[in-house]
């Protein structure tokens, strides 16, 4: 009984595959994790520093503002991201329909170009609002902690291993030195505190 199911779920499993080769879906998708996710860690980077400079004391005060900017950022991403890319699918399937004198809606083409859509919608919707609620995580332990200074602390640290963590990911992607774009993402978030700390000035 389970074997049909079994098949029409492989078969869907193979149309999907064929259908992200034809529209070079993961290659674009890696591109809006990276990027967004990058976007994700640093915005929140902002809001730590804003925040510990600004006297806050009070890790609820803080993750409130994380999660309600991660979540700005994870829309926005979701709704640019399919917009942009609708238009860009529609605009590239519409001059290939042009040429060929045919209707390409219902074809692989067709239905490549709308998983597409979705897919990279979807990534960069969810790569910055994950991102972002990953450098929260020691500001949500806060309280077991006993100091929110020591969650500010650990944050930035999560922060800073996950733009080295990126930069890992992205040295994989090129085959380069995974090293080498490590630290400079790194720098992109010591940079980004640096900055913080100057405009914002320190805390006596």
């Amino acid at each position: 009984m389970a074997r049909p199911n079994n098949g029409r779920l492989a078969q869907h499993v193979n149309n999907m595959r064929e259908y992200s080769q034809i529209a070079g879906t993961a290659q674009i998708a890696r591109r809006y994790l990276a990027m967004n996710a990058f976007d994700g860690v640093l915005t929140t980077i902002g809001v730590l520093m804003g925040s510990y400079l600004g006297g806050v004391r009070d890790a609820a005060i803080v993750i409130r503002t994380g999660v309600a900017t991660s979540i700005a950022m994870g829309v926005s991403g979701l709704w640019g991201a399919y917009l942009t890319e609708a238009a860009e699918r529609q605009r590239e399937l519409t001059e290939l329909e042009n040429t060929m004198l045919t209707d390409l809606a219902r074809t692989k083409i067709g239905r490549a170009s709308r998983l597409a859509v979705v897919v990279v919608a979807v990534v960069d919707g969810l790569a910055p609002f994950i991102a972002a609620l990953t450098v929260l995580i020691p500001l949500f332990a806060s309280p077991l902690i006993g100091n929110i200074l020591i969650g500010y602390a650990l944050s930035l640290a999560v922060a800073l291993l996950s733009l080295f963590g990126l930069g890992l990911f992205l040295g994989h992607i090129s085959g380069r030195s995974l090293v080498g774009y490590g630290l400079r993402t790194l720098i992109a978030g010591l940079v980004s505190i640096a900055l913080s700390i100057l405009v914002g000035g320190v805390e006596h």
